[in-house]
């Protein structure tokens, strides 16, 4: 009988006591055999560590010296951790009980696929998909990050109409499958994006180097969302849209960047200072703050140095027109309604 591939499931905490007494219990539940549960605490200032110590003593906790965020917070957590397969799983998520199986099955089944999400519903609608992945993530031409069943702040009741394993651009950081010798072979997430969108260019790099990355609708899991940042938090505002676009600057050949960074900052741009008219200042703010910070980051960091861009021919998850267009002027809140729209964006 062949030994399963180990899987460490790696929760990143940072004062999520509460998400751990709910939701920990679910993961430890888990039917697969050859896994080991790891918490790795951002420095909590609650109860989070000694709750862990005093009623889980079998889970393994590192103890990080400051919040480094997801992107470090992971990277120096799993230099500790030797297995197979990682999953990075977000502390308020509850899982199935045969959540790992599907996954793992089909990860060896092609050793190229590097990461893989599972179909992600809301905790709180349980028919509804969620936010943070929903059923896996691609991306349009404009660099702007959407899901199968989630389209910017809208997302789509699940109805089996995503539930095909298919090829997506990028996994869901919420709850992340990962190819441990792949993660290292491209050196892990990039420190500087902190959070959020940091998943999305782990998985493009990924791409980079030939790597698949998918999403597997036969595994399932329910997120809360917001669990440590609320979505309408300013600082999630302001990581979104630096982030974004130095993923862009990184990721992206040279010849596009020429026209795609110019647009994105007028766009982004002005989409904010519409935002004033609403009352929403703070919005407004974080995105002039977001964009100050890309440019002082291209300053100080020369892009060929960081991760060369190589070139695959073929990249899965990529719409060639503009979600923008789609879901503000043509009024598509879906989607496959987005993805057969005919934009002035399509080549």
């Amino acid at each position: 009988m062949s030994v399963l591939p180990s899987v460490a499931i790696v929760i990143l905490n940072y004062n999520g006591n509460h998400l751990l007494q709910q939701f920990l219990p679910f993961v430890l539940q888990s039917t697969y055999i050859n896994k080991k549960v790891i918490v790795a605490d951002n420095a909590s200032t609650d109860e989070s560590v000694n709750w862990l110590q005093q009623n889980y003593s079998i889970i393994k906790i590192i103890k990080l010296p400051c919040n480094y965020g997801f992107a470090k917070g992971y990277n120096e957590a799993l230099k500790q951790i030797e297995a197979d397969y990682y999953v990075l799983l977000n502390s308020d998520i509850e899982v199935s009980l045969n959540w790992i199986e599907p996954i793992i099955e089909l990860m060896e089944s092609d050793k190229m696929i590097a990461a893989c999400q599972p179909k992600i519903l809301s905790y709180k609608q349980r028919d509804m998909f969620e936010y943070a992945g929903a059923g896996g993530g691609w991306i349009d031409r404009l660099g702007y990050p959407f899901a199968r069943g989630r389209i910017f702040n809208i997302c789509e009741e699940d109805k089996g109409q995503y539930d095909t394993t298919e090829e997506v651009f990028w996994a869901s950081g919420a709850a992340m499958f990962l190819r441990a010798t792949a993660y290292y072979k491209i050196k892990g997430l990039d420190n500087y994006f902190f959070a959020h969108q940091e998943e999305i260019d782990l998985c493009w790099r990924l791409q980079l180097e030939g790597y698949k990355i998918v999403s597997c609708p036969s595994s399932v899991v329910y997120h809360v969302g917001g669990g440590t940042m609320s979505y309408k938090d300013k600082r999630k505002a302001f990581l979104n849209h630096r982030n974004n676009l130095i993923m862009l600057y990184k990721n992206m050949p040279i010849k596009t960047l020429l026209w795609l960074i110019p647009f994105r900052v007028w766009l982004d741009g002005t989409y904010a200072l519409i935002n004033i008219f609403s009352g929403n200042y703070r919005y407004t703010f974080s995105v002039i703050k977001a964009q100050v910070g890309f440019f002082k980051w291209a300053l100080f960091y020369r892009r060929q140095s960081i991760f060369p861009v190589k070139r695959r021919k073929i990249f899965k998850g990529i719409f060639k027109g503009s979600i923008v267009w789609g879901f503000f002027w043509k009024k598509k809140k879906t989607f496959k309604e987005i993805i057969t729209q005919t934009s002035i964006f399509v080549q």
